[in-house]
């Protein structure tokens, strides 16, 4: 099977969402056009500060947004962690290996990148967001307050939709592990979506000790160095 990218000209195009859909079948839901221009309506106009906006990335998004933005910091958030609750059962995994994503859950806090959009481009921008993030209504988006070095700024996040058939509660982490280690698809394997993860949040000097633990038991069962 030809190997699906995730980048700004597939998501535009249609070629992702098209791919996509192939691979999920007609029993998913995805959102209409009509919903996504109405939730990024609503967001727009509940922003707490209109001159900007601001999305916390907690996973791929860090290394891949897709959208383009205007200035890039390090960033904390409180109320959400970073956590793997999302089934994967095309892209990197399948219905019979099915792979796991992150999203953010309630509780703790969490460590990543905060961009920042123009108001003015915002619309086309979170378009992208959108489209990429959204596409088939399993996160939820929310507005969060992100600590940054420059001081704090109210961002966009995505957090586990309870209510989607993906989402899978309190998994052990060795059945993260299991799964993370074996599943793969035409975008890549799970565990490339965590070593890049990690990788990047090394770079940008962020440890989180749930994901380096998780890194190392899938490593080692994948006999990897």
């Amino acid at each position: 099977m030809a190997a699906l990218k995730l980048t700004r000209e597939t998501i535009l195009d249609g070629t992702f969402h098209a791919s996509a859909r192939a691979l999920m079948g007609p029993e998913v839901t995805f959102m209409s056009d009509a919903e996504r221009t109405a939730q990024i309506q609503g967001f727009l106009d509940s922003a707490p500060d209109p001159r900007h906006i601001w999305v916390f990335a907690f996973g791929s998004l860090i290394w891949n947004p897709a959208f383009h933005y205007v200035e890039r910091r390090t960033a904390h958030i409180y109320g959400y962690h970073r956590e793997f609750c999302l089934w994967v059962r095309a892209g990197r995994g399948t219905p019979e290996r099915p792979g796991l994503m992150l999203s953010l859950e309630p509780g703790g806090s969490c460590s990543g990148v905060a961009y920042r959009v123009t108001r003015k481009a915002a619309p086309t921008e979170l378009e992208v967001l959108w489209r990429r993030e959204m596409f088939t209504k399993a996160y939820r988006p929310v507005w969060t307050c992100a600590r940054t070095p420059e001081g704090p700024v109210h961002a966009i996040a995505f957090s586990a939709n309870r209510r989607h058939d993906r989402y899978v509660a309190d998994l052990h982490e060795d059945q993260v592990a299991h799964h993370l280690a074996s599943a793969a698809g035409p975008m890549g394997s799970c565990c490339d979506y965590l070593f890049d993860t990690v990788a990047h949040l090394r770079e940008l000097g962020i440890r989180d000790r749930r994901m380096e633990s998780l890194e190392a038991k899938v490593r080692a069962r994948r006999g990897a160095p």
